[in-house]
């Protein structure tokens, strides 16, 4: 088990990864905010939901989720249609304009991980990924487990999973 020293100075490290995120929310273009970011995120990474899902995958309340979902609707990036087994539900799905909006955050993104980490191997990169999920793990972060797509749907899981979570 490591030391106390070492478990503080984690903790500053923590906190000083507040500047990491400040860079990658700036990369975001101005009408879409992390938090539109993340819903087209995880829409992308696990497929059409219901809206309790994304809360829970956001670790957010409802209403906070549903000022979310409301902005990317309103961008037309994605759609609520009525959930077949629960007409009280909707599921959320991504269109292609906002398939399109996350593939241009996930190059944006990745651009700027690959600017900032240049001189990081691919075993240096590789284990950061490592280190950083099972940390989430450890810590029970909903997001680590697959979803449970809703009846009909298949999860969709793209190539590249966009990191920008500025909200939750």
């Amino acid at each position: 088990m490591a030391e106390r020293t070492q478990y503080e100075e984690l903790m500053r490290q923590f906190s000083a990864f507040g500047a990491v995120r400040r860079e990658l929310g700036r990369i975001l273009p101005s009408d879409c905010p992390g938090g539109s970011a993340a819903v087209l995120t995880l829409l992308g990474r696990h497929g059409a939901m219901r809206m309790s899902r994304l809360a829970e995958l956001l670790a957010v309340d409802m209403s906070v989720t549903s000022r979310h979902v409301a902005h990317v609707v309103d961008r037309g990036w994605i759609e609520r249609s009525a959930d077949p087994s629960d007409k009280r539900s909707r599921i959320l799905r991504l269109t292609p304009s906002g398939q399109i909006r996350l593939d241009e955050l996930s190059r944006r993104t990745a651009q700027l991980l690959a600017d900032r980490l240049s001189d990081w191997s691919d075993e240096e990169v590789g284990q950061l990924i490592r280190l950083m999920a099972r940390l989430r793990a450890d810590f029970g972060d909903c997001r680590t487990h697959p979803a449970q797509p809703p009846p009909g749907e298949t999860p969709h899981t793209p190539e590249l999973e966009h990191t920008t979570r500025t909200p939750a």
